[in-house]
């Protein structure tokens, strides 16, 4: 099987659900605290090796219980994580504010992921071994561009998703073979009021976008044309920390497993679609055969 190495941040997420966000300087009550692993990094690692995906990691966490449990719970899902540092820095953090109706605020700690490290031999092995590479924006620039440089010498698919977006660089996004913003990064990073356009503009410098708009589905640009728009499945969203990560991590598994776009598009909406439902991130990732049984038969 094509091998999957995403290069990315590991958090231990403290999510605290709430009625509401507070006013400066206003205390409120949640009702409910829940410590999971996270990070974008994880979360599509996770997402990854759930649908199917042989799948490595290269991140860093701190020489702390927070570290141990992450890399326990990387290892649980069967990923390798002999690439997975050990740093002096604490292991990174998310502060993750879920309200009531599903939406949620972030506040990120890195840590060990904002340690600038270079790639070392394993990793570079690591990464001229796989078939895909798949990296964020929680980890310091040059890192990605590096694993991307490395990535793309030795002919592997770079998968992007550029969040935060402002962190994004322009020789990056040209290291990019497929790049999964969400409808904000996409506006964000095309200078465009609207999805479709935004989509567009993205494919002309990127080979392959796939915009992802929640609720709204999801859009596949190349080349400046929209060659797909799928719609999303209407569910009950309970929390949507996740979702995103979901998706992209379930897309690149089903490619790398030999699927075609499309099949790869609808296994990945309806696997965020069932991340929704649920509470957390990686934690709520379906497994493969929960996203199979919901695949169109035609």
């Amino acid at each position: 099987m094509n091998r999957v190495v995403v290069v990315g941040s590991a958090n231990l997420d403290l999510s605290v659900r709430q009625p509401r966000q507070p006013q400066p300087g206003e205390t409120i009550f949640g009702s409910a605290l829940q410590m999971s692993p996270g990070g974008k990094g994880l979360n599509q690692a996770v997402a990854a090796a759930r649908a199917g995906g042989n799948v490595a990691f290269i991140g860093a966490i701190g020489r702390d219980p927070f570290g141990a449990r992450l890399r326990a719970a990387l290892s649980e899902d069967g990923i390798d994580v002999e690439r997975l540092r050990l740093t002096d820095a604490p292991t990174g953090t998310a502060h993750v504010a879920v309200l009531d109706g599903g939406e949620n605020s972030i506040v990120v700690v890195p840590g060990a992921n904002g340690e600038h490290l270079r790639l070392d031999d394993d990793e570079l092995q690591s990464i001229s071994s796989a078939s895909f590479v798949v990296a964020q924006l929680e980890r310091p620039v040059q890192l990605i561009e590096e694993a991307f440089a490395r990535a793309r010498a030795s002919g592997a698919t770079t998968v992007l998703t550029p969040a935060p977006a402002d962190a994004m660089t322009r020789s990056l996004l040209e290291l990019s073979d497929v790049l999964i913003p969400n409808a904000g990064e996409a506006r964000v990073l095309s200078g465009r009021a609207d999805d479709i356009s935004a989509a567009r503009v993205l494919s002309e410098t990127v080979p392959m976008v796939v915009v992802t708009r929640g609720a709204g589905g999801v859009i596949v640009a190349r080349g400046g044309e929209v060659l797909l728009d799928v719609p999303a499945r209407t569910v009950q969203a309970v929390d949507t920390t996740g979702a995103g990560d979901t998706f992209a991590g379930v897309f690149v598994a089903r490619l790398s497993t030999g699927a075609s776009v499309g099949e790869a598009v609808q296994a990945a909406t309806i696997a965020a679609s069932l991340t929704v439902t649920r509470h957390g991130a990686a934690v709520s990732m379906p497994r493969w055969r929960e996203i199979r049984a919901l695949m169109p038969t035609s």
